[in-house]
């Protein structure tokens, strides 16, 4: 009897993270190959097509759909594997959502807990392996909404793996989170613009290639739910009001 071919798309359902078709056919896929030494493959998706998952990364930049954006070696994908499953599962727990799991394969990930991976991975995807947990601790260190809008911006810029890499916004991203602490930040700080301006002013930045100037982003239409944390991310880029002294007035001499 002919065995049936196997479906890797529907085998990689079970165990993704928050991802469901049904849902929303955007997504993440993080690709482990089964050799130790293989480097991990990140890719973003507009569509889902599992009878088709295994041709659906590229690494050109003619098509959005399933553009590779990080290829991240091995030993620093083994660094973060276990602090991103830790931290999407609480989240997904709040939102009664199953958790997921990495296995060898193709690993479906919801498209907003994608960028904020896709942002980790491009920190560490040219530093020096020692700078891992830095990077670590200061992604940490920052809101979910304050990722989604790093990634938007430097995958706008730079996200192609091939082109974008160690260039621009990528190499800013790089700086920040490996040399820039930002986990003992005061939290009512606009963090985004400020965070951006350090690493602009920075020498390890090439003044021939520096990150975009920074614009206001549009505000997110992706529904408010647990994984958001319900935060306007438009509000995280407004300036501090300045309070004005009072004046004092002074009572004229009888």
């Amino acid at each position: 009897m002919a065995k049936k071919p196997i479906n890797h798309g529907i085998e990689a359902l079970a165990g993704a993270f928050g991802f469901d078709p049904d849902e929303s056919a955007s997504h993440f896929l993080v690709h482990i190959p089964t050799g130790s030494s293989h480097p991990v493959e990140i890719s973003e998706h507009l569509s889902w097509k599992p009878e088709r998952i295994t041709l659906s990364q590229h690494y050109g930049e003619e098509r959005d759909d399933g553009q590779i954006r990080c290829r991240l070696p091995r030993p620093k994908w083994n660094e973060i594997a276990e602090v991103l499953r830790a931290e999407f599962n609480v989240r997904l727990k709040r939102e009664g959502k199953k958790p997921g799991r990495w296995k060898p394969g193709y690993n479906p990930v919801v498209r907003l807990l994608g960028k904020e991976l896709a942002l980790l991975a491009w920190a560490i995807e040219d530093a020096d392996p020692a700078l891992t947990q830095i990077a670590v601790a200061n992604w940490q260190g920052l809101t979910p909404e304050e990722r989604w809008w790093l990634y938007t911006m430097t995958a706008a810029a730079t996200g192609n793996f091939m082109t974008g890499r160690n260039r621009g916004w990528r190499k800013a991203v790089r700086f920040a989170l490996t040399e820039n602490p930002v986990t003992n930040r005061v939290l009512d700080q606009p963090v985004v613009p400020e965070f951006f301006r350090l690493v602009s002013e920075s020498p390890s930045i090439s003044s021939n290639d520096p990150p975009t100037e920074i614009e206001q982003p549009a505000p997110m239409v992706e529904p408010a739910s647990t994984i958001e944390r319900e935060t306007d991310a438009t509000e995280l880029l407004k300036p501090a009001r300045v309070r004005k002294p009072r004046s004092v007035k002074t009572k004229k001499a009888t």
